[in-house]
């Protein structure tokens, strides 16, 4: 595989190229990429410093708060710009990684919208992102189709509207250079993804649709909204053709909520609840917190009151601005093999899609196709031929800073609740390093956010003085090594074949569950392994 690409001044490409790559690797979709990064790495890195800057104060006992600089912003009668047609209905929204199945399962499935993933559910190899880009390509131009096992997939008539998710800010591509520099991972799927498609989606009716994931700060909003904006007017397309959703998956976005709407209101396309996320940065930003403490992840449910604030302040927000509230993933999958667990868990896709639809909210997030007739059910319960419910406002909603940072509860930490975070935190890092980012794991679909919270949940009970078994044991790093051998035995007898992946995962994640220093995200130093 010799990279024998033309390239733009500047730039080198670190690993071989495949045939086939070079449709998506042209030297005018490059020189894009390589204009983009020239324009905004600098504010990229000066943001990502910011963060350090801002967990600093955190460990040395400041707490976030809504900013008395913007007050105007919250204050003030703005709307986002009107909504794209084919943005207006997003009941229900299907997620996964872009693979080519994947992909063409969940454009049929039923759904509103399929969230096509270059993050949390996707382990970012360098094949994994040219293919993913080739395969969105494809299924942009109704060209995609696979033949596999003795199947073909190919496109129905109807489709979900698709929306493409790039990697955060955090995550570089390691694999391209310019002017000796990595690039980031988001500009990078941004860039090829909208060159690539964006004047093909224009002719077909629709438009380039995303999510942004991670963002701290409505700082962090304005970089995108000013990528968008050299973006098209790079392209030769009108500004605003490009909409976002931004994802409110850290604790520090939920006190900027009108703020980056407000940032992003011409490309603005609604906020969505994070879950899994959002409990990893509240365990993240206070992890030495003496006093911070959560129970087990299984506990720790959008009806606990930190999270129902968050919510609820998320949806009052998106209502007023006229933008969609789109609520959180449903991780339950179908178990096939047992029909009374697989009630209960169908039951449960229920009872959240039936909280956020009489909440308020306009859609909500599954990760199989299976649960897009359950979900779609709950909603149309209350919205009936209505697209949405943005007319309902929360006036009624009240949330302070205190609301928000009031994590609870507190206990039980179980032994099968450590035991279960490091289980999951091994299976998935596994899969991961192996090149699988979307993990079907003891009947849930796992992703690098829920792995986040498993090893930073670990990383904190060794610390705390609260991190304690409902038995009295204090959880230590030695029970953790000792519990890691164990449950590394359990995930090798359940994944069979090649287990190599898993023994690097089970090291891994003892690493960095018992290191002194805590690490901001696994999937930086496990990017450096594939």
């Amino acid at each position: 595989m010799a990279n024998t690409l033309p390239l733009p001044k500047g730039m080198e490409i670190t690993v071989g190229i495949r045939p086939g790559f070079e449709a998506i690797l042209t030297p005018e979709a490059l020189e894009f990429v390589a204009k983009l990064h020239r324009a905004f790495e600098p504010r990229r890195q000066a943001l990502l410093q910011v963060r350090v800057e801002r967990t600093r104060q955190f460990d040395a006992g400041e707490r976030p708060d809504f900013l008395a600089e913007t007050k105007s912003v919250r204050e003030g009668d703005w709307k986002i710009a009107p909504l794209p047609h084919d943005l207006q209905c997003r009941r229900v929204e299907i997620t996964g990684p872009v693979e080519r199945k994947m992909i063409i399962n969940a454009l049929n499935s039923g759904a509103d919208s399929y969230m096509a993933d270059f993050e949390d559910s996707n382990a970012p190899s360098w094949d994994n992102q040219i293919t993913g880009q080739l395969n969105l390509m494809d299924a942009v131009r109704r060209s995609i189709s696979l033949e596999q096992n003795g199947r073909s997939y190919q496109l129905n008539e109807t489709l979900a509207t698709l929306i493409v998710r790039p990697r955060g800010w955090h995550l570089d591509e390691k694999h391209v250079m310019v002017d000796s520099q990595r690039v980031s991972g988001g500009i990078f799927d941004f860039a090829l993804f909208l060159f690539h498609n964006a004047k093909e989606q224009l002719a077909r009716g629709t438009a380039p649709y995303f999510y942004l994931p991670k963002m701290e700060s409505h700082l962090e909003a304005r970089l995108w909204n000013d990528i968008f904006i050299a973006a098209q007017d790079a392209i030769g397309i009108p500004r605003g053709t490009i909409r976002a959703t931004v994802l409110i998956e850290t604790i520090l976005a939920a006190f900027e909520m009108d703020e980056i709407l407000y940032e992003l209101r011409e490309h603005s396309s609604g906020l969505n609840a994070g879950r899994w996320d959002y409990i990893f940065s509240a365990i993240k930003k206070f992890r030495n917190d003496k006093d911070f403490c959560l129970a087990d992840r299984s506990r720790i449910t959008m009806t606990v009151p930190f999270m129902r604030a968050y919510a609820l302040l998320l949806l009052k927000t998106c209502h007023r601005r006229e933008a969609p509230a789109i609520g959180g993933m449903s991780a339950l999958i179908p178990i096939r093999n047992d029909p009374i667990a697989n009630e209960k868990a169908m039951a449960g896709v229920r009872s959240g899609k039936a909280r956020d639809a009489a909440d308020g909210y306009d859609g909500g997030w599954v990760a199989h196709p299976g649960l897009v007739p359950i979900a779609m059910a709950e909603f149309v319960r209350v919205l009936g031929d209505r697209p949405n419910q943005i007319g309902k406002q929360r006036d009624d909603v009240q949330v302070s800073a205190k609301d928000l940072l009031g994590f609870s509860p507190e206990g039980p930490i179980t032994e099968a609740g450590l035991r279960n975070n490091i289980n999951v935190g091994i299976h998935y890092l596994g899969a991961w390093l192996a090149g699988n980012g979307c993990v079907p794991i003891h009947n849930l679909m796992e992703d690098a956010a829920t792995a986040e919270i498993s090893r930073s949940q670990v990383w904190q009970w060794i610390r705390s003085p609260k991190g304690k078994l409902d038995d009295g044991r204090k959880v230590t790093a030695e029970l953790v090594r000792n519990l890691t051998g164990e449950e590394l035995d359990k995930v090798k007898e359940e994944v069979g074949g090649d287990t190599k992946p898993y023994d690097r995962a089970a090291q891994i994640f003892e690493e960095m569950s018992t290191s002194e220093q805590f690490t901001d995200f696994l999937t930086l130093p496990l990017y450096e392994d594939i």
